[in-house]
């Protein structure tokens, strides 16, 4: 069985969202709702690190859409750090490789 772990973390730039594991159908609901959870402020960059990330499906892909609809509609930035090759392959065939800032790891984000 497939499972997730979201764990967050404040940086001098915002806060740093971890994501370990498969961020699927059965899973995606629990990201939407720990980036929700959050309290951004303008001007601060919110960080989805995917370091540990596994595998992502389109309700992963959904979610992490939903992260970046959260941190604007608070006046903050979004950052995806250490995005697999797999999972930043599809977001270049789909686009979103040009509305997410990326970044090869969560400390140079």
């Amino acid at each position: 069985m497939s499972s997730l772990t979201i764990t967050d973390r404040d940086a001098a730039a915002g806060p740093v969202v971890e994501v370990t594991g498969d961020l699927d159908y059965t899973h995606a609901a629990a990201l939407r709702r720990q980036v929700e959870r959050l309290t951004l402020r303008p001007g601060q960059c919110l960080v989805i690190d995917l370091a540990g990330l596994r595998f992502c499906d389109s309700s992963g892909i959904t979610a992490l859409l939903a992260a970046r609809q959260h941190a604007l509609a608070a006046g903050a930035d979004i950052a995806l750090a250490a995005v697999p090759a797999n999972t930043l392959r599809i977001l270049t065939v789909i686009g979103l490789d040009q509305i997410f800032t990326l970044h090869p790891a969560a400390g140079t984000a």
